[in-house]
């Protein structure tokens, strides 16, 4: 099993470490330029006025920002990031802040560009199925303003109250229906916004395709690296007629995973597959009374929608296969509110784990199905090794996992013991065939581990390819892709430790 290097190796990009005097002097720069093209109620730069922009939903890792910009209109967004391009400026555009993985983490010396105010619906189209809608609007609007025609917004993050769907856009983000209705970038026909330069930009169309090379596919989950998003047209699908839900028990996590590719090998694909562990499901059933078996190791609740007849003979299906695998007790929902009974308990997930620990790291990787029950027994050992507890929950369907580790983020010993589990997982799913990130974006938190997952011609490739958007590297610097130089001391500091199955330093 891998194991990550020191805590060192895990922290955000360095490099912007500068004298205060150096810092408030760039500062009283950058506020001059955008008094220029910003009201003054649209501008922050006192310490009490930023401070809320320290971090977003990853908490272990805070900074200050140099100055906040909250533009209300595009023109002004352009004239933000031609200003900071003049001044070479780099500017972190930010959402609703719910992202895990310090994706919105500002940079000491940049602007945060905040799409709060960007909140309006401009058009849902029920004949076209589509919306149109500013990057501010929230996950859960959309679907709000479509129900009138029978129709809502399919991919549906936990965090949909609040999150935004420009922060879908940067993350393609999923939810626990993205197994039938695909993730945020199969449910997005165009966005528009702007270049670093602050000229406009345009991907996708109206239409199911468009001419020329397909930019919106690596715009969409390229998290604020190669533009500023300010108007998505998102798909719309019809209300199913009806959702009925299966919660199955299962006294063996390994049984849990196999009955997860049994399902799938049947040929069915529901409407949403997840998995619950042990510690889990105590926390959530403590908190929403969902109705979960408190004596099973996993529960996994099974979705299925569509016409009554469909949905009548695919849960008789599923319920089989099911049983077949070793269900110890399976419940179908009778109504809609046992259903949305059932589903409270995997929504609250996270606010639940808050309430049985002082903080909570959310991972978040991909792995083959069949590998389920390994990660699982592999996390279990971990859990030992850190001397830390982690609740499981996950999209079960599509392997992508979520692990919350419980830890105080006040000593700073179990935050460095947070760090080392959380790369480990990462570093365990890539060596089970999956890959460090599913729907939560690198950010800061995935850097090194990015370094173990992909060669230098492939982080070359990357690192080309956001330089033909932003050639002066001024979007969100310091995400997503590591240099050269923190690999090959990740690497290092691997084979020093006899950590890796490969002592080959090429691959970093």
């Amino acid at each position: 099993m891998n194991a990550p290097a020191s805590p060192e190796a895990l922290t955000p990009e360095a490099g912007t470490a500068v004298p205060d005097a150096e810092r408030t002097e760039r500062q009283a720069a950058v506020v001059a330029a955008l008094r220029q093209v910003l009201p003054p109620h649209a501008l922050l730069w006192r310490r009490e006025d930023t401070v809320p922009y320290e971090c977003d939903g990853l908490t272990a890792y805070r900074e200050v920002p140099l100055v906040v910009a909250l533009p209300e209109n595009e023109s002004q967004v352009a004239a933000v990031l031609r200003a900071c391009h003049a001044l070479k400026v780099p500017v972190v555009a930010r959402g609703a802040g719910t992202g895990l993985s310090g994706g919105a983490l500002p940079h000491r010396l940049g602007v945060t560009l905040s799409l709060a105010r960007f909140n309006q619906i401009l058009k849902v189209d029920p004949y076209a199925r589509t919306a149109t809608v500013q990057s501010g609007v929230r996950n859960l609007a959309i679907s709000e303003a479509a129900a009138p025609y029978g129709l809502y917004y399919a991919p549906d993050p936990s965090s949909q109250i609040a999150c935004t769907i420009g922060g879908n856009v940067a993350e393609n983000s999923g939810g626990v229906h993205c197994l039938k209705y695909g993730l945020t970038l199969h449910n997005v026909l165009k966005v528009r916004g702007y270049t670093v330069e602050g000229e406009p930009l345009e991907l996708g169309g109206d239409a199911l395709d468009v001419p020329g090379l397909d930019l919106l596919a690596v715009f969409v989950g390229s998290e604020g690296m190669l533009g500023v998003v300010t108007e998505v047209t998102v798909k719309l699908v019809p209300r199913p007629q009806l959702a009925r839900c299966i919660m199955a028990s299962f006294d063996d996590v390994r049984k849990a995973g196999e009955a997860v590719a049994n399902v799938i090998a049947a040929g069915i694909i529901p409407a949403g597959l997840e998995m619950m562990d042990k510690p889990m499901t105590a926390a959530v059933e403590d908190f929403v009374h969902a109705g979960y078996d408190l004596q099973a190791e996993a529960i996994l609740l099974c979705e299925s929608d569509g016409t009554p007849e469909e949905v009548h003979e695919e849960i008789g299906r599923m319920v089989d296969v099911l049983v077949g695998s070793g269900a110890t007790r399976v419940e179908v929902s009778r109504d809609e509110a046992q259903r949305l009974k059932f589903w409270s308990g995997r929504k609250n997930a996270f606010p639940a784990s808050g309430r049985i620990s002082p903080d909570y790291m959310c991972m978040d990787s991909t792995i083959p199905r069949k590998k389920l029950a390994d990660i699982l027994l592999a996390i279990a050992e971990m859990e030992k090794k850190y001397g830390l507890r982690c609740a499981n929950v996950f999209h079960a369907g599509d392997g992508n996992l979520h692990p919350l580790i419980l830890f105080d983020a006040n000593d700073p010993d179990q935050l460095h013991r947070c760090e080392l589990f959380g790369a480990d997982i990462l570093e365990t799913s890539v060596a089970l065939g999956g890959t460090v990130t599913g729907e939560h974006g690198v950010g800061v938190e995935k850097l090194s581990s990015m370094c173990v997952q992909f060669a230098p011609a492939e982080r070359e490739q990357m690192v080309a390819l956001k330089r033909a958007f932003d050639p002066a590297e001024l979007l969100n610097p310091g995400k997503v892709i590591p240099t050269l130089q923190r690999c090959a001391e990740y690497g290092k500091m691997h084979v020093r430790k006899g950590l890796l199955p490969f002592p080959d330093l090429e691959r970093f």
